[in-house]
């Protein structure tokens, strides 16, 4: 059990903090909420005592012989900061103590994450960009605030994260460290499929395949908080978009194909990790098609579909990284990793990672454990964990092979 603490700092997204609050305390940490006095006005102390089952207090002054403003930082896995408001981190940068946050927050010989949320000027501001530069600087995690809807009818970054990310990049962090979200991704533009794409064979049916776009998913995110610009090209995938992340939606294999292409002219770095349907029926029924009818089909003629990755690399720009996917089982013939090693030599990308598959294990489960390979020769396993500590690896197995500006 992690002993995680919640900084809630006056802002209209406070609310959400009791929701993160909840997904921590629903992992099986032991989560103290550390409130400003300004985010009590949203949330009272009652809600974040019942959620944690800790005492809230906002003052230094409140259990004196505890002597809590500097042991509650002293014995902290994790301080997570949301909602961060330009004011808490503008404290914060100042080396402020004028609160039990901001005195817990120089105590902390942890991880800090801080998760911004505030009006697009505010973010913008100069004296923000410098305050978020500072921290940074020091070793802290300052997240980029999600772009959407913010108090009132104004839309545009400053939106604090959903908590479901939060909480994914929080774990990651308690996984690997600080070092796991570092900002080695900021000036890359990165594009990146996800899910699995859908063949009609007539308005009602498809073929398709069983993945949930939950690695991909976790790429983007993991690549946005380590300060990538991100394209996420998906198909099928029902989930909410991670934040900072532009969604190219898709559905076929061919649409997939010619989506991936234009956005990887601009990119950085391409990673294939959207499931594509190796074939499609050769034509789709314009209406159902119903058994017993004259339309019943006694077969299904297939064509081949493109291959994405292939063309990726034969289309490359100069100094483009590409990686690939793939999943593999054994068989009688070879092992995973040696049809692995015989598919990266035969599309010819940079990295290629690899799941094993067998029995069911990886499609539309929270876990994962890759070996990532690359065409140098270099073998990188990434042990078992959540798809945002995999995403984090495998991420970082990309920074090491490609300068910042590698384009």
């Amino acid at each position: 059990m992690s002993r995680i603490v919640l900084g809630v700092s006056g802002g209209v997204a406070a609310y959400k903090a009791a929701l993160l609050l909840r997904l921590f305390t629903e992992a099986g940490h032991d989560v103290r909420v550390v409130p400003t006095p300004g985010a009590l006005h949203f949330v009272g102390a009652a809600t974040f005592e019942a959620l944690s089952g800790n005492p809230v207090t906002t003052d230094v002054w409140s259990d004196v012989p505890e002597v809590a403003h500097v042991r509650i930082g002293q014995e902290a896995d994790l301080v997570v900061v949301a909602p961060a408001t330009a004011d808490l981190l503008a404290r914060a940068a100042g080396g402020r103590a004028d609160d039990l946050l901001t005195a817990t927050l120089l105590t902390a010989h942890c991880p800090v994450v801080f998760v911004p949320a505030m009006h697009t000027e505010m973010w913008l501001h100069p004296a923000t960009r410098d305050n978020v530069a500072t921290l940074r600087r020091r070793g802290a995690i300052v997240l980029p605030p999600a772009v959407g809807r913010l108090t009132g009818p104004d839309s545009g970054p400053g939106r604090l994260p959903e908590p479901a990310d939060v909480a994914a990049l929080a774990g990651v962090v308690l996984a690997q460290g600080s070092a796991a979200l570092a900002p080695d991704l900021a000036g890359r533009r990165v594009v990146i499929s996800a899910g699995g794409t859908r063949e009609p064979l007539d308005p009602v049916r498809y073929l398709g395949n069983r993945s949930s776009g939950k690695q991909g998913w976790a790429l983007a995110r993991v690549a946005a908080a380590r300060g990538a610009e991100v394209t996420l090209v998906a198909a099928n995938v029902d989930a909410p978009a991670p934040f900072g992340v532009r969604v190219v939606s898709v559905g076929t294999a061919e649409e997939l194909r010619t989506a991936m292409l234009s956005e990887a002219q601009e990119a950085d770095v391409a990673v294939m990790n959207a499931a594509v349907a190796d074939f499609r029926p050769e034509t789709a029924a314009a209406t159902k098609l119903k058994k017993g009818a004259a339309s019943e089909p006694s077969s299904v003629p297939l064509i081949r579909n493109p291959d994405v990755l292939a063309e990726l690399v034969t289309k490359r720009t100069p100094g483009q990284l590409v990686v690939g996917f793939a999943a593999e089982t054994g068989d009688d013939e070879a092992d995973v990793l040696t049809h692995a090693r015989a598919k990266l030599a035969r599309k010819g990308c940079d990295l290629l990672v690899v799941n094993d598959v067998s029995a069911g294990q990886v499609f539309g489960r929270p876990d994962n454990a890759v070996v990532v390979l690359a065409a140098d020769g270099g073998v990188t396993e990434l042990p078992p964990g959540s798809k945002d500590a995999v995403a984090a690896g495998i991420w970082t197995a990309i920074a090491l092979r490609q300068a910042p500006g590698g384009r």
